[in-house]
């Protein structure tokens, strides 16, 4: 494991500190942000997430991988941490190990903790026996992440955005013989970049937090590399000298970035990535129109919801739904597992009402286990499909969880 990069955006004054809270509600801050980096690139040789024909260990890293955390608490307290990682996604092992160790550390409930997979190809497979030295030192890693974006909480204002890339495709194309994993240009797709913005007290810029459904597939050699979103969050931070860009993977199940296969196009598609995330931060306008102040209270929840195999014996999936909302301006609500994009179009969709918050639907999130397939994609089959058989139920049982955890948190 290499060292953690930790960046606090204004230096800690008591006296300042004490000044605040005597100030009266209406004069505190609405935000307190704090945001910390780690590099998590394996230092010894190990097996390599994603493809099951890759045998041989990685050979080196392309590209560093990395584990950045963003905390953000209202003025009554309430705190949320985004933590985000180049990684494959989150394990059941993982989550808890961390969770459990933040809440005893930090006092942050499991609920006010997303944690968030870019799900590349090209990570560890560190869930391996043969990696239990890296799972246990990444486990403290994101432990002290945690940890070090709390200290660094200072006041902050926060804004919402978005704008549009479009180099993912659908993977699903049919055929006389059934569903191929073959790019699809009319299959469904959801090309917003959703964009967070953080700043400092004084308006710089410190933290920005962009997502986009689409696998992290655009290369599988024997090297790490965070893909696409590596180069995207590498790009926004090259452009922008002292802010932290952290990556919120979307329903992404059922998209791939095309062309792939060469390093250039994962560099070509976190440039246009980040050119998005330029563009929903409108950089170079003298009077921007489309920042969505987003204001307090925070609150958030997380819970399991059943899910039922078509498959005898096998268990239940107990499977997590977390909604974060930020006063009436932001929800975001993370699902776990590969989930298909029918279900970010579906929710933005039914919970997206004028005057109502911004809806940002992330996949990924909190456990990884098996493909989330909706209702259409378990009637048509394929890939998605096949490999995890559900009752056609599945979809219905989802959102109707995730309405009511929204419904929960309406003011």
């Amino acid at each position: 494991m290499r060292k953690i990069f930790v960046w606090i955006w204004l230096a800690f004054v008591p006296a300042a500190a004490a000044r605040e809270a005597d100030l009266p509600e209406e004069q505190t801050p609405e935000w307190k942000a704090g945001v910390a980096s780690a590099v998590i690139t394996p230092s010894t040789a190990l097996p390599m997430a994603g493809y099951a024909g890759r045998k041989e260990p990685a050979e080196g890293a392309e590209q560093e991988l990395f584990a950045k955390a963003l905390a953000v608490e209202d003025r009554d307290g309430r705190r949320i941490v985004f933590l985000t990682m180049d990684l494959i996604g989150v394990i059941e092992r993982l989550r808890t190990a961390v969770a459990e160790q933040v809440e005893q550390r930090c006092q942050l409930p499991p609920h006010a903790l997303l944690m968030n997979a870019s799900h590349t190809h090209c990570g560890p497979a560190y869930g391996r026996d043969e990696a239990k030295d890296y799972f246990d030192s990444l486990t403290q890693t994101l432990v002290e992440l945690v940890g070090r974006s709390l200290d660094g909480l200072q006041p902050a204002t926060l804004s919402y955005a978005h704008a549009r890339c479009g180099f993912a495709m659908n993977r699903r194309t049919p055929t006389p013989t059934g569903y191929r994993n073959h790019p699809n240009p009319d299959g469904p797709v959801d090309h917003t970049v959703p964009v967070l913005r953080v700043a400092r007290s004084d308006g710089g810029l410190c933290a920005v937090m962009f997502g986009y459904s689409c696998h992290n597939t655009t290369m599988g050699f024997l090297k790490w590399l965070g893909d696409y979103a590596g180069y995207a969050q590498e790009y926004v931070e090259q452009d922008h000298a002292g802010v932290t860009a952290m990556f919120l993977m979307g329903c992404s199940a059922d998209q791939n970035p095309y062309p792939r296969s060469q390093l250039e196009y994962a560099q070509k598609h976190g440039r246009s990535l980040a050119t998005a995330v330029e563009a929903a931060l409108e950089v170079g306008q003298r009077t921007p129109l489309h920042q969505r102040t987003v204001r307090g209270p925070l609150r958030s929840v997380m819970e399991t919801v059943a899910l039922e195999s078509s498959v005898a014996d096998r268990p239940d999936y107990l499977y997590p739904v977390q909604v974060v909302r930020l006063g009436n301006d932001l929800a975001v609500i993370a699902l776990g597992s590969e989930v298909v994009v029918d279900y970010a179009l579906r929710l933005k969709r039914e919970l997206a009402k004028p005057g109502g918050p911004a809806i940002w639907v992330a996949g990924y999130s909190n456990d990884y286990r098996d493909y989330i397939a909706s209702r259409r994609v378990l009637e048509e089959g394929g890939y998605e499909a096949d490999c995890c058989a559900w009752k056609p139920d599945l979809e219905e049982r989802i959102i109707s969880k995730v309405h009511e955890l929204y419904q929960r948190l309406e003011p």
